[in-house]
């Protein structure tokens, strides 16, 4: 990685990119330390400090502790995340914009702009049940028309500036500019969550101990790393033969190529969906001031990720059972919208491809549908591991952190997939200067 970052910067066009891209950054972290006007920003912190569970911990992460602090950036880009998602959604149920997603480069930018106004619509909305419900209970220093107007406007245009930065990345600088402002925040928390460890289980005790605790907790954290780069990068190849055939004079085709099915298709998204479902009944709770009472106390904790593992509480973790259920449909269900056998196989079958032993049309369709089946579930079961870990050591040793699985596999991810695209870039310009000489 740092070969790659090193040869890069001798190259002026990369170089430049990438002081673009740092700059950015550099501009989003100031953003996440300013306030918003009239904020009472000790308030927040102190009701933060006061909630149970990760229900906001996992918010405040990608939020790069913006949200604890309530600056201009404290919605971030989880509007934006969250309209893409609805819009992916969207796409496969409303047909106008199926079409759409279909219609090329054109047809995605007019989709790319209808995200953009969700984006805005979706942080409007959030920034007024902010700014009304927690500023009656002393969020803004004056509960009035202005200060709630100005918080709103504040917030919303925070959230459309973080939007707007990462686009101009993407254009201008290296890598998904989205990806990479949400990787900067999950990363800005690292060092308060390895304090936190130290402190926790390095700080005092024998040497021995202390030394022992130092090399389990690097060792689990490397462990996990390496799950999520074999998970980011394992693929299973499925050959593929093109017939041989006339056109005009001449003999083409008969060239083999393969169809690269990864085995993590669905990406972090089964992990964000199922902890969405989990932790919104939790938010609406906390909010409203609920503690619960008999059942319903129970409940809560057992959708409560702080109460799993607990060995004295262990009856809790059935939400643990229920939250790997869900990440397991989410990860079959999200592929199933994004990859489509039938599609691909009849396009090969337009195309003369075949795969060998198998006939093509629907036979080829039921056999990527049966290998794809197979590569789901391995995936899933992958990051149900690297997901499940961090609330294992929770329970069991009280290891508490912002970061969890989620924020380990977007942080691998987009630095994998950075410097992959940085790598690309640079074997065009050697080719275009192999061409020029």
């Amino acid at each position: 990685m740092f070969t790659t970052l090193k040869n890069a910067f001798k190259i002026k066009d990369i170089r430049n990119k990438l002081i673009f891209t740092f700059l950015m950054l550099v501009l989003v972290r100031l953003g996440c330390q300013l306030p918003v006007p009239g904020m009472n920003r000790h308030f927040f912190s102190d009701w933060f400090a006061a909630q149970v569970g990760d229900t906001f911990n996992f918010f405040n992460a990608f939020t790069g502790g913006s949200f604890e602090n309530m600056s201009l950036f404290a919605l971030n880009i989880t509007p934006y995340i969250t309209s893409s998602i609805i819009m992916q959604l969207l796409t496969i149920a409303i047909p106008k914009l199926e079409e759409m997603h279909k219609d090329g480069e054109e047809g995605r930018k007019k989709i790319a702009s209808i995200t953009r106004y969700v984006t805005v619509g979706l942080a409007l909305i959030e920034s007024t049940a902010m700014s009304i419900g927690f500023g009656r209970q002393g969020l803004l220093q004056d509960f009035n028309a202005l200060n709630v107007i100005t918080a709103i406007a504040a917030l919303t245009a925070g959230s459309a500036f973080l939007m707007w930065i990462g686009e101009r990345i993407t254009e201008n600088g290296v890598g998904n500019g989205i990806s990479i402002v949400l990787t900067i925040n999950i990363i800005s928390r690292l060092p308060n969550d390895f304090a936190s460890l130290y402190e926790q289980f390095v700080s005092s005790g024998p040497i021995a101990v202390r030394v022992l605790a130092a090399v389990v907790i690097l060792a689990i954290i490397l462990g996990m790393v390496v799950l999520v780069i074999i998970l980011n990068d394992a693929t299973r190849k499925i050959p593929v033969q093109y017939a041989k055939k006339m056109q005009g004079r001449k003999m083409v085709g008969g060239q083999s190529s393969y169809i690269p099915l990864k085995v993590n298709t669905a990406g972090v998204i089964p992990v964000i969906f199922a902890q969405s479902i989990f932790q919104t009944p939790l938010l609406i709770i906390q909010l409203t001031g609920y503690n619960g009472t008999g059942v319903g106390m129970h409940i809560i904790r057992a959708l409560n990720s702080s109460y799993w593992c607990r060995p004295n509480e262990i009856w809790y973790s059935a939400g643990l059972v229920v939250y790997i259920l869900l990440v397991i449909f989410f990860a079959y269900f999200y592929t199933s919208i994004t990859f489509n056998p039938l599609e691909v196989a009849n396009n090969m079958k337009k195309q003369g491809g075949f795969i060998p032993g198998i006939r093509p049309g629907k036979p080829t369709s039921d056999y990527l549908n049966k290998i794809l089946n197979y590569l789901i579930f391995i995936g899933a079961c992958g990051l149900t591991i690297v997901c499940v870990l961090p609330y294992f050591f929770n329970g069991v040793f009280g290891a508490s952190v912002s970061f969890g699985g989620t924020s380990l596999i977007i942080i691998v991810s987009v630095l994998l997939e950075t410097i992959k695209q940085v790598e690309s870039q640079m074997l065009v310009r050697n080719y275009r200067g192999f061409l020029n000489d």
